[in-house]
Formats: structure tokens, sequence, C-alpha cells
């Protein structure tokens, strides 16, 4: 059969092109609310599966549950590890068959292992299902940065990611907060099945309003399918003078299709984000992880450590939603290394200060300039890599980070005990500092308040 002049590989890029720049010509409407609103409950259910991990792992070092050293660490290594493997499948299933259903189909994932976690009566289960909800916990967050990237206007797009990564964070703290007000027990179950069930519910109900948003239509251009991506975009376009407007050229995107990717140059962009994502744990998780550790090393009380742990996990929630302000006004390249650089200058001073009020006060700084890296470098991630590709390859890069996360609290233990202080936090000093090096030397420029391809 002959192929009609319509899908000629030529006539599919143009198409995918307008498609594109219409779309970014939309202006910001409930629609794009909308889809604010339901991944930023995705990610907070996603961030409150992490969180009450760290949480868990302090309920089961005490009687009646208390687990031995060696599954309370395969407990906590359970999410990571599970992160890591489901990451690159669930980014590849993005580029295959949508952003929206992978996004699904991961926190479907996760509400049932945190529903098969908060039924579980041994260490053996209750790890096997926390790896469970890794798998989609792992992917959440490079899906939904690859989401948002296709579809919000250019010069919104790195507020957007920051605002919804700032509310998110508040999962933390909320999920510990539901498990203090449950526990010991209430209505016959312990306080952290409560905590549990409540994160597979959230998980739940975002998948469910996922069904009411509309898939990416840069998505389904670049991926051929024109007349889905044209009833999709006219979803965005709530006004008919932006709907039957050409494309400016100066804002027109780039066809996306396989045949327009420059194959080398996006592998050395690959292999870069997967470099800054193993080195950006080691600051960005080491130390929210390790800040009470250190509070201890520096013989201060339990409850002074717990205090200042508390109070430095608010950085990150502070930290994104001020970013939102500027982060659209300032290049990626920039961002990324002031945050690097101020993070290595503030990780030495932590480990020089000794008093509690500038050691909580130096750690809501880190806490803070740590969100913002970790915010800054998923856009800009998603900013490098083409829309054909961008989920599965910022996925697998995100993966390899929740790898080396597996190993980043058994180094700095080992560093902590044998070393100090000093020896923890130099080496978060030279991960970081080699992050901003390499994007100095070798990072593309990002697309601060332009169309991405």
């Amino acid at each position: 059969m002959l192929r009609k002049p319509q899908d000629s590989p030529s006539s599919l890029a143009s198409s995918a092109a307008t498609i594109a720049a219409r779309l970014d010509a939309a202006p910001f409407c409930r629609l794009r609310l909308a889809i604010l609103s339901v991944v930023t409950l995705a990610l907070f259910a996603d961030i409150a599966e992490v969180a009450l991990g760290n949480a868990l792992g302090a309920v089961f070092q005490a009687p009646p549950r208390s687990m031995t050293q060696t599954e309370l660490s395969l407990f906590l290594a359970a999410i990571f590890a599970g992160g890591a493997a489901g990451a690159p499948g669930f980014g590849l299933l993005g580029d295959r068959t949508g952003r929206r259903l992978a996004l699904q189909l991961a926190l479907l994932v996760i509400a049932i292992g945190s529903l098969g976690a908060a039924a579980s009566d041994g260490p053996v289960t209750l790890t096997g299902f926390r790896f469970l909800s890794g798998i989609g916990i792992g992917a959440c967050p490079p899906l939904i940065a690859a989401y948002l990237a296709d579809v919000m206007p250019p010069r919104w797009r790195g507020a957007v990611i920051c605002i919804c990564a700032g509310l998110a964070f508040l999962g933390a703290p909320g999920i510990i907060f539901l498990m203090r007000a449950t526990s010991p027990s209430f209505l016959g179950l312990d306080g952290w099945r409560w905590a549990l069930g409540s994160g597979a519910l959230l998980a739940i109900l975002a998948a469910g309003l996922l069904l009411l948003l509309p898939e990416s239509p840069r998505w389904l251009a670049a991926a051929g399918r024109i007349a889905e991506a044209e009833a999709a975009l006219r979803r965005f376009q709530v006004r008919s003078a932006v709907d039957g407007a050409p494309p400016p050229v100066a804002t027109q995107a780039q066809p996306a299709g396989s045949g327009d990717i420059d194959v080398t140059s996006v592998r050395r962009r690959f292999l870069l984000l997967c470099t800054l994502y193993a080195l950006s744990p080691w600051a960005t998780i080491g130390f929210l992880l390790m800040s009470g550790a250190v509070m201890l090393k520096k013989h201060f009380s339990v409850g002074d450590s717990v205090v200042a742990a508390g109070l430095i996990m608010f950085g990150p929630v502070i930290g994104n939603l001020l970013m939102a302000f500027v982060i659209d006004r300032v290049d990626r390249k920039a961002s990324l290394i002031a945050t690097a650089v101020a993070m290595a200058l503030l990780g030495l001073s932590f480990a020089a200060a000794s008093e509690f009020a500038p050691l909580v006060s130096i750690g809501v700084a880190f806490a803070f300039c740590s969100a913002i890296y970790a915010s800054v470098l998923g856009v800009y991630a998603a900013e490098i890599i083409p829309t054909a590709l961008r989920s599965s390859r910022t996925a697998l890069a995100w993966g390899i980070g929740r790898f080396v996360s597996i190993f980043v609290p058994l180094v700095f233990f080992a560093l902590l005990h044998r070393f100090g202080p000093w020896a923890m936090f130099g080496l978060i000093a030279a991960a970081i500092g080699l992050s901003a090096l390499l994007v100095v030397t070798i990072g593309p420029q990002g697309r601060t308040r332009r169309p991405v391809a």
C-alpha cells in the first residue's frame, strides 16, 4: 500500500513541530493547574513513602518488633534497590506508551507494595513489599519531570517543577506526624500500618485522578500519533485566538522524531546525567540521612539531635518554593554550579561548627541548597534530552542515583565512626565539587524559558 503524503516522515515531523509550538504558546490554563495539582499529589505520596522508611527503621529497632542489624539494613536498602530496578523500566515505558500511563502504573505498584507491607508480619515479607514499593517510588520523580517538561509553558517550566517539589516535600513530615498521631495503635492497628495504608490510598487517588488528564501532546506528536496529539492539544487551548494562531517561528519546537535525534550528542548528555546523578546522593541524600548521627558524634543529646534533624527537613520545602520565583530567570548551569559550591562550603562549615544554633542554621541552609540542586538537575535533565527519549534516559540516570543511594549510609557511617565528621563532609564536598566541574566543562546549556526539543 502506498504511503499517504500526509504520513510521510517530513510531514509527521512538521506536524509534531507545529503541535509542540502551539502547546508552548497556549496560556497557563486550569488544565495545567490540574496537572500540577495531581502530579504534586503523586510526588507527595512518593516522598512520604521514602521518609516513612527512615521512620520505620527507628520503630523496628525497639520491641515488640525488633529487627536484627542485618534485617534492618536490608529493610532500609530495599526501597533504594527497588528504585534502581524500577526507574529504568518505567522510564522506557514512559517513552513507549506515554508519560501518564507509566506514572499511573508506578503509583499502583507503590500502592500494592504499601498495602502488602502494612499487612506484613515478618521482616522478610515486609522487606519484600518495601522493595516492590521502591520499584514505583524510583520511577515517579523522573516521570513527573518528563510530563511537566512536556506540557508546561517554557517561561514557567522551572517554577512549576519547583512548586511541585516544594509542596510534595511536605509529605515527609506529614506521614511521620500521622504515624506519631496513631501510635502505638489506633482502632486496633499499629500506627506504622496506618501510615503505610494512607500512603497507598494517596497513590491510588493520584493514579485515578490521572485518568482525567490528557497525555502529553508533545509526546503523542513525537510518537507519530498526530490525531491524538491534536485532540489532547485542544484541551490546553482555552482561547480560540491561540487555537487558530500559526506557531511563531521563534518558538517553533524542533521535531522530536527518532530520525532527527543526534545520537552522539544524546549519548554524551546521557553519560553526563548518569555521572551527575551518581554523585548527587552523596550530598543531597547523605546529609539528610546523617545529620542526626553527626549531631550525636558532636556530643549532643538524642533529643537535640532529633529536633535538629526535624528542623533541617524543612529546608527542602523552603528551598524549592523560594527557588520557584527565580529559577526561570537564571541559567540552569549557573544554578547548578552555584548551589553545588554552596553545598560544599556549607558541608565543611557544618563539620567545623560545635554550637546547636549554628549547626541547625547551617543544616537548614545545606538542605535548602540541596533541594534546589536536585530540582534544577531534574529540570536540566528533562530539557537536554529530546522528547522521544526523555523519559527513558532521565529515568535510567535517576535509577543510577538510587542504586548509589544504597551505599551512601554504609560509607558515611564507616567514615563518621572511624575518622569523624570531617572525613564525611570532605567526601560530600569532593562529590558535589566534581559535579560542578563537570557542568562547567562539558555540560550543555539548559533551555531556560525556551521550548524543549
